[in-house]
């Protein structure tokens, strides 16, 4: 039962200690002081008599006594400033720190988990000589700067008459990174975030080229793109945002950030070649980031050029155009000629005005880093995109175990700017490392604020931060998850031999959805599990399903590091059995009964507060200490149980063999006869 202390107690009924140490005692409980304890149900019947003997008409202080107290009030502060200046010069090594105080004037002073001498000295206003005898007298050897726990600072000030309190420490992290949520009337409309994705040399660079006049490509080695460029343009007055990522499959972890922080993905596919492996890689990275996709297809101006086929190729990943009765929208275009150009950005500004993108301008930054590298010149260079708020010059930021100030900041132009608002992205500098790419940033109060919040990450250990990530399904706890509410659809990653098969065991496990989860196909292909597809997998919380191919090295070590599933079958049946049986929770441990032994009761033996002992003859096999046993007679089993005690003799023993005696206790049983047939079992797990 908990426990309540008396000036707790005072505290909540608005009484000083004194005055309820004697109302106490009144109503028949001893305590001896402010320090007692009380029971907690004792405290909650003595605060209703209390409260209900004190329901009294309120008395108006008279003018008199309202003007003497007024009078009293300045002389005590005063007199407490010349106490405590006196104090200071007292004690030339510490300087009083003012603590709150009780009612009755008993000091309460507030410390953590452990406090140095010095600093408990300075808290409750005492010597720290003085602190340290009685630490002596406790027989603790202890320096000004040593630090003591908690336990021992509350027994030294409850000798001096001080109430010691637990500090509430704030979570630094929680309270930075959780966000309010804004008013309707704060929020301001913001420009989409548009991610061009699709399979390497299909255009998506020089198509962004020609959107915003320049020349990406000419920089990039071997004319493609290896990181990822964010740049503004603006149509018709409208600014719009573009994340330009790689679309050769090395980059599958920036498309896959690229796709996480966007509004509307194009997908570009070249007129002439068609839907790629990584055009399916694309379209799966953004449907499973939940992003509305406009499919740009590309190079119209080429001879071999067919849009139709693309579409026709587009429908077999549920991408079905507007012109053919679905709902994408695909515009023919040509980064060369600049063919289309024009309806892409209106079909562009059209879903943004659709999807109606608003965040809240007027509070502190935060968002993405896009990028981030060291430069030799700069120091640490990061491209960040603010999501909600305003980043100004000068603003200090905080973005994983990197924190700063923002000493300048580049739009993508590279023209110097003061701030930026949602959805717009710049270069920054200032940090003092060089983030994680895909990190969060946050504006903080002050550097101090940012150092200590960069220093709550870096000490968070590994362990708890992925105890924090959501747990990755796999198909033995899927049931428990199912039941718990934490999966409403599985998601699968399908590899296989040949597309037929990838097709057939796509249709057999779809149709396993039920009313409790659904099943959904984010990715099929063939070939072996790559380490792009375990990253896709560990993005979308999906399972691998592997049919007659097996995963790279590298992929099994990612899978291994990123907690992914991966299931390998030869037979579809077991891939249809196993997730059937998972879905239903039939994938728990299977138990298999094994008889060890069996014994012959000969004779009876009662010990009072005890029961009935069985003298018994082990005919075959062996007993065990704690096995499983059930008591045959007659052919029908009387009991089926646990052994509680085996003996030979006095003597508890932990196995006895076939020809010996023993004596046999069952578990809350005592009707046992002579002749009974005793069969001992255990139960062993059949691995699946």
């Amino acid at each position: 039962m908990s426990k309540m202390r008396v000036h707790e107690l005072a505290k909540t009924l608005e009484i000083n200690s004194k005055e309820l140490i004697e109302r106490l005692r009144e109503l028949g409980v001893e305590v001896k002081n402010h320090m007692s304890t009380i029971d907690e149900s004792v405290a909650d019947d003595v605060i209703e008599i209390l409260t209900e003997g004190d329901k009294k008409p309120e008395e108006k202080p008279s003018e008199p006594e309202k003007e003497k107290a007024e009078n009293e009030a300045p002389v005590k502060k005063k007199r407490n400033k010349k106490n405590k200046k006196n104090r200071r010069h007292d004690d030339q090594e510490t300087e009083a720190v003012p603590a709150e105080d009780t009612d009755d004037g008993i000091l309460v002073v507030q410390i953590g988990d452990t406090v140095t001498v010095k600093e408990l000295a300075e808290k409750t206003g005492k010597n720290p000589s003085d602190i340290v005898m009685r630490l002596m007298t406790r027989g603790i050897m202890a320096t000004i700067n040593q630090e003591i726990e908690f336990g021992v600072a509350e027994a030294i000030c409850e000798e001096m008459d001080i109430i010691v309190e637990k500090e509430e420490v704030p979570d630094l992290l929680e309270e930075a990174f959780r966000e309010e949520e804004d008013r309707e009337e704060d929020l301001l409309e913001r420009p989409p975030v548009v991610v061009v994705m699709g399979h390497v040399d299909h255009g998506k660079t020089s198509l962004l080229d020609a959107i915003r006049h320049s020349h990406v490509t000419a920089s990039e080695a071997g004319g493609i793109t290896q990181h990822i460029g964010a740049y503004t343009v603006s149509i018709k007055g409208k600014p719009i945002t573009f994340l330009d990522t790689p679309g050769h499959e090395a980059f599958t972890a920036m498309r896959m950030r690229g796709a996480q922080v966007t509004d509307i993905a194009i997908l570009v596919v070249a007129a002439d070649d068609g839907v790629m492996p990584q055009t399916v890689e694309a379209i799966n990275h953004a449907k499973a980031a939940g992003v509305e996709i406009i499919v740009a297809i590309n190079k119209i101006d080429k001879p071999g050029a067919n849009p139709d086929r693309v579409k026709q190729e587009l429908v077999e990943y549920g991408l079905v155009a507007e012109d053919w009765g679905g709902e994408t929208i695909c515009v023919p275009v040509s980064a060369v000629s600049k063919e289309g150009l024009d309806n892409l950005l209106e079909m562009i500004v059209l879903v943004s005005e659709m999807k109606e993108l608003k965040a809240n301008p007027n509070k502190k930054a935060r968002g993405n880093i896009i990028e981030a590298q060291l430069d030799k010149g700069r120091g640490a260079v990061a491209t960040v995109l603010v999501q909600s708020g305003t980043l100004c010059v000068g603003d200090p930021i905080v973005a994983g175990s990197a924190y700063g100030r923002v000493r300048a900041m580049m739009n993508d132009k590279g023209q110097k700017v003061k701030k930026a608002g949602p959805s717009m992205p710049v270069e920054i500098l200032g940090l003092s490392e060089v983030p994680m790419a895909g990190d969060m940033f946050y504006a903080a109060e002050n550097e101090k604020k940012a150092r200590q919040l960069a220093e709550s990450v870096i000490a968070k250990s590994r362990e708890e931060l992925i105890k924090e990530t959501p747990q990755k399904v796999s198909l033995d706890d899927l049931f428990s998850q199912i039941q718990s509410g934490n999966i409403k659809e599985l998601n699968i990653v399908i590899k296989a031999d040949v597309q037929g098969s990838v097709e057939a065991v796509r249709a057999s496990l779809e149709k396993l959805s039920n009313d409790e989860v659904r099943i959904r196909t984010i990715h099929g292909g063939v070939g072996a599990v790559t380490e792009s597809d375990v990253m896709l997998a560990s993005a979308s919380n999906a399972i691998i399903i592997g049919f007659n191919v097996r995963p790279e090295a590298s992929a099994k070590s990612v899978a291994e590091d990123q907690k992914v599933d991966i299931r390998l079958y030869r037979v579809i049946y077991n891939a249809i059995d196993d997730i059937t049986a998972a879905m239903k929770g039939m994938l728990d441990p299977v138990y298999e009964e094994k008889v060890i032994g069996h014994a012959e009761i000969r004779q009876l033996f009662k010990a009072s507060g005890v029961g009935t002992i069985g003298g018994s003859y082990v005919t075959d096999g062996k007993f065990v200490r704690n096995a499983q046993v059930r008591i045959i007679r007659d052919g029908v089993v009387v009991y089926d149980g646990e052994l509680a005690t085996l003996r030979r003799f006095k003597d508890d023993v932990k196995e006895v063999n076939s020809g010996y005696e023993c004596g046999l206790l069952f578990n809350k049983f005592n009707d046992i006869k002579e002749g009974d047939i005793v069969e001992a079992f255990v139960m062993e797990e059949i691995k699946q």
